[in-house]
């Protein structure tokens, strides 16, 4: 039977295999969600060539005929508010109608973010889409699905589109489920996310819910990695009742591969799954960790994918619903989707991988978050053994196991064994000496991770009341005027909010010559206050961690941070002293952090000479 749904189009197959034990597996897809795409029609890799030509692959394969499919419905602002600010979502629903130059004004401001005419309606039709299908499978109408959608969502936080997501459609559907549907039974989610970025606004919206266990695996970098940031680390594990349910696993380089992921699988997901016991899986299904992929640099196949989502098929019955996140390579994504639907449709045996071993920083992440977690989750308590861990591939040598042909290129190639254990000869001495790098970028990410939660208010005088100018220590690059760059922050988000404020203190200059400005006299502060002085200063809320990068750079900018200058200790210490001196870079002219109250419950902070 066939019927003419709203999809572009396309026919919807609504028949189904004869086959007995065959399961019913949903599908969405929908050409309106084409409609989003770059303003001038440049290239960019969020582009609608990457839903149509998952769809295509599959109906070349015959998949949709198997398949149930559905229509895409845009979702209601009820739902959507359960994840998102009403300013946020107000701002999505008008945006395609607002005028072309403001429209493209408003995506300047948001980080990587384009807006056209279509992309309301896209991302209505996104979020919508998934909660179609999660609500089908909880309903027990299919056993598993995939809402082939974009825009992408699970970088979309409470109040900001970033990283090409405007509605967070997974969050938005596990909160639907929870919240708007209790009569289904759906009191446990497991979200699994392997996006090669951190699901950053995913993890935020369930931060403190133990109803939702969210795992994402992701390339990370210390940080280096978008969304930059230190959220994704593995110290982040949720807060209040919700302490244990957030998993990070944190790839610390590109090129993790098949036998990467299955060692994560295998060692803390499954493990921690089985103890879970959720009710219903939702995957924030990116294909960019998959072979070629532009932006992922990572080396999953289609194969790989395979084998991660059987494993997740063990668990809630296989009630399983797969979202499309990100993916890049048409072909990788293409071939990644494929695979996928085939496992979800139980149409073969899915071997297990084989003559391919995870990168020695692989098993050292998986120690890291195994030893982590085990305060909430007894089954990580154990230390894997050291047989184990000792199959390891050399550094930057790639490992596959891939049965796909399309895929086969020089660099996927199986290694011997024999091959792999000499070319661990001649590395291994070489990481020996690096251990200590290894030490001192785990510290960094330690203490990173725990000031990126504290906000301050930095009071800027002289010239770092332009604000300009004070981004460049955040963002890195310069301004007119100045000599030289600025590095920039670790985490360079902008400022949170910007105030003006007049303090009893007194501003003074000295000095001739600056190294960053050249010529010219220096603004300094009083430390001491007196009510016949006013300083009229700018009020920039940002992080601890940012403060600590801002007075790196004010005063000895090649100096090492792998501890902070200015710590948690410190911040309570100031407050009842006044003002304390940096040692660390006291050679520097602006050593000495100063108090000058509090703003809105948060401690403004300045630095000035002793």
């Amino acid at each position: 039977m066939m019927e003419e749904g709203s999809g572009g189009g396309r026919s919807n197959y609504n028949h189904m295999n004869d086959a007995k034990n065959e399961r019913r597996v949903g599908l969405i897809y929908d050409q309106r969600m084409c409609k989003h795409r770059t303003p001038y029609g440049d290239d960019h890799p969020e582009k609608p060539d990457r839903i149509t030509v998952i769809w295509n692959k599959l109906e070349l394969a015959g998949i949709p005929q198997r398949c149930v499919i559905l229509n895409a419905k845009e979702a209601k602002d009820e739902y959507i508010c359960a994840v998102h600010s009403k300013n946020h979502v107000n701002l999505i629903r008008n945006i395609s109608s607002k005028e072309y130059s403001k429209r493209n004004r408003i995506a300047s401001k948001l980080n990587s973010i384009y807006l056209n005419e279509g992309s309301s309606e896209s991302a209505y039709l996104a979020a919508g889409s998934v909660i179609e299908v999660a609500e089908k499978v909880a309903k027990g109408e299919l056993n598993s699905a995939f809402a082939i959608v974009r825009p992408p969502g699970h970088h979309a936080e409470y109040d900001e589109a970033m990283g090409f997501c405007l509605f967070n459609n997974i969050a938005i559907a596990a909160s639907f489920l929870l919240d708007q549907r209790p009569e289904l039974g759906i009191n446990k989610i497991l979200i699994v996310d392997w996006d090669v970025h951190h699901g950053n606004g995913t993890q935020k919206t369930f931060w403190s819910d133990p109803r939702v266990l969210f795992f994402s695996v992701h390339r990370h970098e210390f940080g280096r990695f978008y969304p930059a940031n230190f959220d994704g680390f593995y110290t982040m594990v949720g807060e209040g009742p919700g302490a244990g349910y957030n998993i990070n696993v944190p790839w610390e380089n590109g090129r993790c591969g098949d036998a990467d992921y299955l060692a994560v699988w295998d060692h803390v997901l499954v493990p921690v799954a089985k103890e879970f016991n959720p009710d219903i899986i939702l995957v924030s299904a990116g294909f960019d960790a998959a072979v070629g992929d532009p932006l992922g640099g990572c080396r999953l196949t289609p194969h790989g994918y395979s084998v991660l989502l059987k494993k997740l098929m063990d668990f809630a019955q296989g009630r399983i619903v797969l979202a499309l996140e990100g993916g890049y390579n048409l072909d990788s994504l293409a071939n990644s989707a494929l695979a996928c639907m085939e496992v979800l449709l139980e149409d073969k045996p899915i071997s297990e991988l084989s003559e391919a071993y995870p990168f020695e920083s692989t098993w050292r992440v998986i120690q890291a978050v195994r030893q982590m977690l085990s305060a909430y989750w007894p089954t990580l308590a154990d230390k894997l053994p050291t047989k184990l861990t000792d199959q390891k591939a050399p550094p930057h040598i790639l490992l596959s196991s891939s049965e796909s042909d399309d895929e086969d290129d020089d660099a996927s190639k199986i290694i011997s064994k024999d091959l792999v254990q000499a070319i661990a000869d001649v590395v291994e001495p070489i990481l020996n000496l690096k251990i200590e790098d290894y030490h001192d970028e785990v510290n960094s990410a330690l203490w990173r991770s725990k000031l990126s939660k504290t906000d301050i208010w930095y009071a800027g005088f002289g010239s770092n009341m332009w604000k300009s100018r004070f981004l460049c220590y955040i963002e890195g690059g310069q301004v007119i005027g100045m000599k030289k760059l600025c590095s920039g922050s670790v985490d360079r988000n902008p400022p949170k909010e910007t105030r003006w404020k007049t303090f009893p203190h007194r501003l003074f200059f000295g000095r001739d010559f600056t190294q960053t400005w050249g010529p010219g006299g220096v603004a300094f502060l009083d430390p001491r206050s007196n009510s016949e002085d006013k300083a009229y200063m700018c009020l920039y809320k940002i992080t601890l961690e940012q403060f600590n990068d801002v007075l790196l750079q004010e005063n000895v900018p090649d100096h090492d941070m792998n501890s902070p200058l200015f710590d948690l200790n410190a911040l309570d210490s100031i407050l009842n002293e006044g003002s304390i001196p940096v040692e660390a870079v006291k050679r520097g002219w602006y050593h000495n952090v100063v108090y000058l109250g509090m703003e809105d419950d948060i401690p403004i902070l300045t630095m000035t000479y002793a």
